[in-house]
């Protein structure tokens, strides 16, 4: 029987048998009713008939209400009992009774609680496995306690305080459960002993933390447990005004200004945390394979920190702000994330004034591809621009780190007799070179240096790497302009543009337009100090105020395309972007008659790891396919016209997932478009998208297909797999897409500077290359080849890297590359040395 349990369980020597048996007594009518609940529940288990089943769910239907009915009516003293009964009654095992329903029909509002019937409701909760449905449990026990008078209340101290221990050690209670536990104990001890900290508040072990004891050791005063507390009770990613002058005044009240800093620069450097070093850690989420930077109870306290030294020391904290927000939110971080402190850290940098903060968000922006990391990285450039009066674009755009460049792109640094020169040639390449004592250059280190200039050495590399970075993320921002329609004044252009040393390297390879005087727009390149057109004659220099925008073929009529085309290719132009050579995707009449999508790039088979990895690399957001529910749907979403439009590209697999919950292929769907209206999505029909933004999602779906589809793998053919062959077929040979065409177009102009130029001609959809072994097509979008005269089909797997022989092209395009490498060997086939190539080439011939 239930009464005989709780009687035993009631006698556990710790004084308080008195009190947890007196109350078992006061209220032996509710014990009764918790036994018949029992019974019923462990007979309703055991119940295979179906009538007596239901009768029993009515039965203890009638006893909860009885139950409640009863307690509902009680005294405070009843009341008081039927807390410590419940408590003492409830057990967290495999049939988990819980009694929290109960409990907040009694506790809440009882008055006249004792320090012992208080200490029994906090006794009963630390002794139990402390996991996270114990957090309603331990509440009632607290709100017991918070009754109490101060000379009571020091009679619990030490329970709260092992519990509030545990409460920071045990594995299964969260973050959000401890912190609102944690700063209700906190109040309570704080009314006891204002100079004593609440037990495992400050970490006992961890590195980042030595600081935070070394002071509390050295000055327990009331002060900085207030500090203390104060930082740990910041729950939310930006702190209140109020809590921000509170902060000030209390480190200015401790004497511990430097603190918050010096515990910043160990959260951004130091160790990681492991059981061996920094004391016992729970299994979970803590084991051998993952090393925290912050154990989940002490990251609001960490947290804290960040803030409180971004708001005293400002701009110098910024170093130490950006590599914590890398380490815990960047890809490459050494610890398991925790986008708690990084989102601190880029708060914290959207409050700091100065250009070492704008720096250092765009390069947070540029590497961090986390969604949540990067909506707090908006706020924080929102924030700095509205600081001042421009928008977060503008902001962006200025911030852009010069890296000390000189405004030809290169700094020099003297070594010895030697001189070191890191200098940006052009948009995809920086170098560092020596000038050695007698005038020759060298691209490598020269031996003499590497000893004595180790240190200097190190750091110039690093800096060729930064520089490397940022001219990566001017690619790309440059790029996604293509859709934005952004425009600039010439002045403006010219500072943030064609004269930064590193943007300007991107700049001077990209097509401009310039307003004239009548709104007529004309196209130019910048060419030294000045600008050139197409037909080679230098456009007049603008005024300070004329509007400039990034030229766009789809805005240009065809014989302006080509003499654009032509000057690239003339003057051996490799673009940054494809650009003069840009596909143009427009909303055919079958699409337009749709109204609300595109079924353009459907009913293709993808391998879809690829896909997958393709998004991401361009900056769609996609949901993973695999084993759960609607995993087998998937939908890719990309941003564009500055976020102001969203293509949505669906897809599902097609496909049993392997064993690693992974589809091998997927099926491509729907492209769809939506528009921004204030915080949420509207779906609009295609007739209203802007044509610019059109055909840049409708170029990067293109891309996605064609560089993932079967069609692409050139080994397909021969795996004898019937799956998907008709369609294998059809796509490797089929129609060109508006990317294939581009290709097209740009062979014409490349081959006949080649010295295969006789052996190679252009159809509708092939390059045909004459060997002297057979004549060959190699399909301009899928780059696989078939023989003449029977359309045999040759499988040539291509290195890791094709060069297209060593040939200048003036965009990069890997499947251009491709085709020309495929052109240049089979040119000559008579000299291939592959064994597998030439026996597909000599099967069939003639001898």
């Amino acid at each position: 029987m239930l009464y005989e349990r709780l009687t035993a369980k009631a006698r556990a020597g710790d004084g308080l048998d008195a009190v947890r048996t007196d109350a078992i007594e006061k209220v032996r009518w509710l014990v009764d009713l918790l036994d018949r609940q029992r019974e019923n529940w462990t007979e309703q288990l055991a119940c295979r008939d179906r009538e007596r089943h239901e009768r029993l769910s009515t039965e203890m239907d009638l006893i909860g209400t009885k139950i409640r009915e009863g307690l509902g009516s009680c005294g405070h003293d009843e009341r008081r009992a039927a807390a410590v009964v419940l408590t003492l009654a409830a057990e967290f095992t495999d049939t988990l009774w819980d009694y929290d329903e109960e409990l907040a029909l009694v506790v809440p509002g009882t008055r006249g609680w004792s320090a012992p019937e208080a200490s029994a409701l906090l006794a009963h909760v630390e002794a139990c496995h402390m996991a996270f449905w114990f957090a309603r449990s331990l509440g009632f026990a607290l709100t017991a306690a918070e009754a109490l008078d101060v000379d009571d209340q020091r009679t619990v101290a030490p329970l709260l305080q092992r519990i509030h221990r545990r409460l920071i050690d045990e594995e299964g209670v969260g973050a959000g459960h401890y912190s609102a536990l944690a700063r209700r104990i906190w109040r309570l001890l704080k009314n006891v002993d204002g100079t004593r900290f609440p037990a495992g508040t400050i970490p006992d072990h961890d590195p980042w933390a030595e600081p935070l004891r070394e002071h509390a050791n050295a000055s327990p005063t009331p002060e900085l447990v207030d500090l203390v507390l104060h930082l740990a009770a910041l729950s939310g990613p930006r702190p209140s005004e109020r809590w921000r002058r509170r902060c000030l005044e209390l480190l200015d009240a401790t004497g511990a200004v430097d603190l918050p800093s010096r515990c910043l620069r160990g959260l951004a450097e130091g160790e990681a945390l492991c059981s061996r070093e920094h004391g016992p850690l729970p299994s979970w989420p803590f084991d051998h394979h993952h090393h925290y930077l912050v154990r989940p109870t002490h990251v609001d306290l960490a947290r804290g920190l960040v803030w409180s030294a971004a708001l005293v020391d400002g701009a110098a904290t910024v170093h130490d702000l950006v590599a914590l927000a890398l380490r815990t939110g960047g890809p490459d971080g050494d610890v398991v994330e925790q986008l708690k402190l990084a989102g601190a850290a880029v708060n914290a940098l959207g409050g700091i004034d100065g250009p070492s903060t704008l720096e250092a968000l765009w390069r947070l922006q540029r590497t961090i591809r986390h969604r949540g990391l990067r909506k707090q990285l908006d706020t924080a450039l929102r924030t700095a621009a509205g600081r001042q009066g421009i928008t977060p674009e503008q902001l962006i755009e200025r911030s852009v780190p010069a890296h000390g460049l000189a405004a030809d792109g290169s700094a020099t640094r003297e070594l010895g007799d030697h001189r070191a020169v890191v200098s940006v040639e052009n948009a995809a390449t920086v170098r560092l070179s020596f000038a050695l004592p007698d005038g020759r250059r060298a691209r490598t280190v020269p031996a003499a240096l590497k000893e004595p200039y180790a240190e200097e050495l190190k750091e110039l590399k690093s800096l060729v790497k930064e520089i490397r970075g940022t001219l990566s993320g001017e690619r790309a921002r440059l790029e996604g302009l293509m859709s934005a329609e952004r425009r600039w004044t010439y002045q403006e252009w010219s500072r943030h543009y064609r004269d930064h040393p590193v943007t300007g390297a991107v700049t001077r390879d990209l097509i401009w337009e310039f307003a004239g005087p009548d709104g007529a727009w004309t196209a130019a390149v910048p060419s030294g100090p000045g600008l050139l057109r197409a037909d080679g004659r230098e456009l007049p220099p603008p005024a300070a105020h004329t509007p400039v925008r990034l030229w766009h073929p789809i805005r240009a009529a065809a014989d302006e395309i080509t003499a654009w085309r032509e000057f690239v290719t003339g003057r051996r132009m490799r673009q940054p972007f494809k650009q003069a050579f840009r596909e143009i995707y427009l909303p055919t009449p079958a699409e337009l008659e749709t109204g609300g999508y595109s079924n353009r790039f459907a009913a293709h088979i993808v391998h879809y790891p690829r896909l997958y990895a393709l998004f991401k690399t361009r900056g769609w957001r996609a949901n993973f396919l695999g084993p759960y529910d609607g995993g087998h749907d998937g939908e890719a979403r990309g941003t564009f016209a500055e976020g102001e439009w969203q293509a949505c590209f669906y897809h599902e697999s097609v496909e049993a997932e392997d064993v690693d919950h992974r589809p091998d292929y997927a099926a491509t769907d729907q492209v769809r478009f939506e528009r921004r209206t204030g915080r949420t999505w509207r779906r609009v029909p295609l007739a209203e998208v802007p044509a610019i933004v059109f055909s840049e999602a409708m170029r990067d779906v293109d891309m996605f297909v064609a560089v993932t589809s079967i069609a692409a793998d050139p080994d397909w053919a021969d795996r004898g797999e019937d799956r998907y062959a008709a369609y294998w077929r059809s796509a490797s040979f089929g129609e060109l897409t508006a990317g294939a065409e581009v290709r097209r177009d740009a062979l014409a102009r490349i081959l006949p500077r080649t010295r295969i130029a006789d052996r190679c001609r252009l159809d509708d959809r092939h390059l045909v290359v004459r060997g002297d072994l057979r004549i060959y097509k190699i399909h301009l979008g899928s780059a696989n080849v078939l023989m003449e005269p029977d359309d045999s089909y040759l499988c040539i797997v291509p290195a890791r890297r094709s060069t297209g022989g060593g040939l200048y092209l003036p965009f990069e395009d890997e499947r251009l590359s491709l085709i020309l490498s495929k052109a240049f060997l089979l040119a000559a086939d008579t000299e291939i040395t592959d064994g597998s190539i030439l026996r597909q080439i000599t099967r069939g011939t003639p001898p």
